[in-house]
């Protein structure tokens, strides 16, 4: 194969990668649609009562609840003053501490019965609906009174038969890990737009 040729079947490929995206989206933003709306309407409650958002997630997953956290502390897309939202996934030394003396398990779910009040949301990540580790914060929230936002994937898997009326499944059907992440981070943006329009008064 040619240079040429290797670069155009790299270029198809990325083509391919974006029409996958975009078809992905297509064919889920009707149903999730509404279910981002109550999520970003359970975090509105908890923060109009001077509560907080914790959120968590294991690998891309963790980036993503670190990102969350980062737009609502600092900003989104205007200048407002800082939201309170936490990520469980940045003390590494809480983190690897619980992992060493219990469990990596519990690596979350010990946070959040440390941290976490009645009001407070836990918005749960994972692409898989089966990391342990996200179930185990999950039970954790319900303990403590916490209603659970859940950015989930494939068929939702042991943490969507988990979750109560009170929770929200925003669960991606993808068809690859790369396009629930895609997408997850999408929700993200939305949640952070509808609060900030919510708050702020905004159109």
């Amino acid at each position: 194969m040619s240079e040429g040729q290797a670069y155009d079947a790299l270029t198809s490929r990325v083509l391919r990668h974006f029409d996958e995206s975009i078809h992905t989206k297509q064919s889920c933003k009707d149903d999730l649609a509404p279910l981002i709306a109550r999520g970003a309407q359970t975090m509105i409650n908890a923060l109009l009562n001077d509560r907080k958002i914790l959120s968590c997630g294991n690998g891309g997953s963790a980036a993503d609840a670190q990102h969350f956290s980062s737009e609502l502390l600092n900003r989104f897309e205007v200048e407002r003053p800082g939201l309170p939202a936490f990520a469980l996934t940045t003390d590494a030394s809480t983190v690897t501490s619980i992992a060493n003396d219990h469990h990596f398990e519990e690596i979350f779910a010990r946070q959040v019965r440390a941290l976490g009040h009645a009001g407070d949301v836990l918005l749960a990540i994972s692409t898989s609906g089966n990391s342990t580790n996200v179930i185990r914060a999950v039970e954790a929230a319900h303990e403590r009174g916490m209603p659970c936002v859940v950015l989930n994937g494939r068929d939702g898997g042991d943490l969507s038969r988990l979750l109560t009326v009170d929770d929200v499944d925003i669960c991606v059907a993808g068809p690859s890990t790369a396009r629930i992440q895609e997408i997850h981070i999408t929700v993200i943006h939305c949640l952070c737009d509808l609060i900030d329009c919510q708050l702020l008064g905004q159109d």
